[in-house]
C-alpha cells in the first residue's frame, strides 16, 4: 500500500514570554484548542497525539483539559529538538496509515535565569558541571569564535543578526522581545561569553504551539491544508563538535544539522534553491551563521555577505526567522521547534501581516537543533 500524503491542517499558538499565573499545561491546552479550531475539527476526532515539555510536566496531562477520550498520547523528550522529534512521529505515523488525524503540542514555563542542566541526565560526571563546563554560554562562544577566525565572520554580521531578530520581532504578536535594539547597543550589552554579548542571546521562556495533522484524503473539510513533505531527524557522529560534550576528537565530522537538512530535502524532493523562507535555530546569533551554512542555505564564509546586504531579511532574497526566532521569542524549550513550523505554515498561507515574505512563498524549511547533538528539519509546501 503507498504511503499518504501528510498535510498541517491546523496551527493555535499560545503567545511567547512571560504569563504569572498561566501554567505551562495550561498554555498548551490554550494553543491545541487554537489548532483544533483552526483546523475545523475537535478534540475527539484526534486518533493519536505526541507532545513534550522539558519544565511543566508530561505532555499528556493536557488530557485532564482537553478531555479524557482514551487516545493514545506519547510524551516526547529529545531538548531542544522535542517538537521537531514529536512532529516527526506523527508524521511516520500518518504516513504509513496508522491514523487519519493526529495532534502536536509542545509547551513549557521555565523558571527565570539559564538552563541548569543535570550532567547526570545526559551521563557526565559531576566534576564536569563543577569545572563550568555544563554553560552551554561558554560552549556557544568557543564554538562561535573558531568558526568566526576559520571562515572571516565578524562580530559586525553577529549584531546584524540579532537586529534583524528583534525588527521580525516588533512584527509578530506572539513574539516576547517587540522593542527593536539597534547594532550598537547590541554590540556594546554586556559581554556574556566572548564574542556574545547580553543581547546576541535567546532566554529561557514561556508559550506553546499546536499542530493538527492529517492524511490528505482525510483532512477535515474547509481546513487550509499545506504539505508536509518530510521530517527527519538525526544525532551526532564522532568527531562532532557538541554542546555537553567532554572530549574532542582529533578527527572532524558534520554536524547532524547537516545530515538531517539534506535527509529533509532529499525526502521533499527539493533543493536549497527553491526555499522561499527558513526557521532555523538561533539559539545566539552566532548559532543562526553557523546553522546557515550547515543547513546547506550557503557555503561556509558566505554567510557575512548575505547577512550585510539584507539577503535574510524578510523582503530579502532568502528570509531567515521571519517571526524573530529564539532570539525574539525566547526558548520553552517544548515548543520552540514547533513555533518553526507554526511560522512556516502562517507564512505559506499568507498570514504573517506586516513580517509577510513577499510573492507568495511555497516551500518553507525548518531546522531546529538541541543537546547534546540532535537535529530535526523539515520541509513544507503550499
Amino acid at each position: 500500500m503507498p504511503e499518504s500524503e501528510v498535510v498541517i491542517v491546523g496551527v493555535g499558538i499560545h503567545p511567547f514570554g512571560r504569563h504569572e499565573g498561566l501554567s505551562g499545561l495550561e498554555q498548551g491546552a490554550i494553543a491545541a484548542q487554537a489548532a483544533l479550531a483552526d483546523a475545523g475539527c475537535a478534540w475527539p476526532d484526534i486518533d493519536v497525539a505526541y507532545g513534550g515539555s522539558v519544565a511543566s510536566g508530561a505532555a499528556d496531562s493536557l488530557v485532564s483539559i482537553l478531555g479524557l477520550t482514551g487516545v493514545p498520547f506519547v510524551n516526547v523528550a529529545n531538548g531542544c529538538a522535542t517538537g521537531g522529534s514529536s512532529l516527526m512521529a506523527a508524521f511516520d505515523a500518518l504516513r504509513s496509515r496508522q491514523c487519519d488525524l493526529g495532534l502536536v503540542v509542545g509547551f513549557d514555563k521555565h523558571p527565570r535565569g539559564a538552563f541548569n542542566a543535570d550532567p547526570a541526565l545526559l551521563g557526565l560526571p559531576d566534576w564536569y558541571a563543577e569545572a563550568g563546563m555544563m554553560l552551554t554560554t561558554q560552549f556557544f562562544g568557543m564554538k562561535l569564535r573558531r568558526y568566526m577566525h576559520d571562515f572571516g565572520i565578524t562580530e559586525d554580521a553577529l549584531a546584524r543578526v540579532a537586529a534583524k531578530a528583534f525588527r521580525n520581532g516588533e512584527r509578530n504578536p506572539n513574539a516576547w522581545r517587540r522593542k527593536p535594539i539597534t547594532e550598537e547597543e547590541i554590540r556594546n550589552s554586556f559581554v556574556i561569553a566572548d564574542p556574545l554579548t547580553q543581547y546576541m542571546f535567546c532566554a529561557p521562556a514561556e508559550g506553546a504551539v499546536a499542530l493538527v495533522v492529517a492524511r490528505a484524503e482525510s483532512a477535515p473539510a474547509g481546513s487550509r491544508p499545506v504539505t508536509l513533505r518530510s521530517a527527519v531527524l538525526a544525532s551526532r557522529r564522532h568527531g562532532t563538535f557538541e554542546v555537553f560534550s567532554p572530549s574532542l576528537s582529533s578527527t572532524r565530522a558534520p554536524s547532524p544539522s547537516v545530515f538531517a537538512a539534506q535527509g529533509a530535502l532529499e525526502m521533499a524532493g527539493v533543493s536549497v534553491s527553491e526555499i522561499d523562507v527558513a526557521q532555523i535555530q538561533d539559539t545566539e546569533s552566532g548559532a543562526e551563521i553557523m546553522h546557515m551554512a550547515e543547513t546547506g542555505l550557503c557555503a561556509d564564509g558566505d554567510q557575512e555577505a548575505l547577512i550585510m546586504s539584507g539577503a535574510t531579511e524578510v523582503d530579502g532574497s532568502l528570509p531567515v526567522n521571519t517571526d524573530g526566532g529564539c532570539l525574539a521569542n525566547g526558548e520553552p524549550i517544548g515548543a520552540s521547534g514547533l513555533r518553526q513550523i507554526h511560522e512556516n505554515v502562517v507564512q505559506l498561507r499568507g498570514d504573517a501581516g506586516e513580517r509577510q515574505v513577499p510573492g507568495e512563498p511555497r516551500v518553507a524549511l525548518s531546522h531546529v537543533y538541541g543537546a547534546p547533538g540532535i537535529s530535526a528539519c523539515t520541509v513544507i509546501t503550499a
